[in-house]
């Protein structure tokens, strides 16, 4: 009866260790390029998902939201060039943020 307890306590742990190991996440990323006066994002997920629906701000550094919107069906955004400083914040949600200061833009020469 011992031996039953004990496995039972083993096969228990082993378990709820597999639990708490890291799940293999897919990172988000975002790209963003200038077309004449608008900014072109397009986001997704690494393992080639889209990202459809997931939250974007464009935020200056005084933290004013200029643009709160949603990545379209094809997982892209696109909207006028703000005047002065502003990063990029896309949201998928805790440990899936991407964030992007306006230099890092291509196309656009700081």
């Amino acid at each position: 009866m011992r031996t039953n307890k004990r496995f039972f306590y083993i096969v228990l742990l082993i378990f709820s260790s597999l639990a708490t190991l890291p799940v293999w996440a897919h990172s988000p990323y975002c790209q963003c390029k200038l077309e004449g006066d608008f900014i072109v994002c397009q986001g997704g997920f690494s393992d080639g998902s889209g990202a459809e629906g997931i939250q974007l701000d464009v935020i200056t550094y005084d933290e004013d939201i200029i643009l709160s919107s949603t990545l379209d069906g094809q997982s892209s955004i696109r909207f006028p060039r703000p005047e002065g400083d502003f990063y990029i914040l896309m949201d998928a949600g805790p440990g899936h943020i991407v964030e992007i200061d306006w230099p890092e833009i291509e196309g656009i020469e700081s």
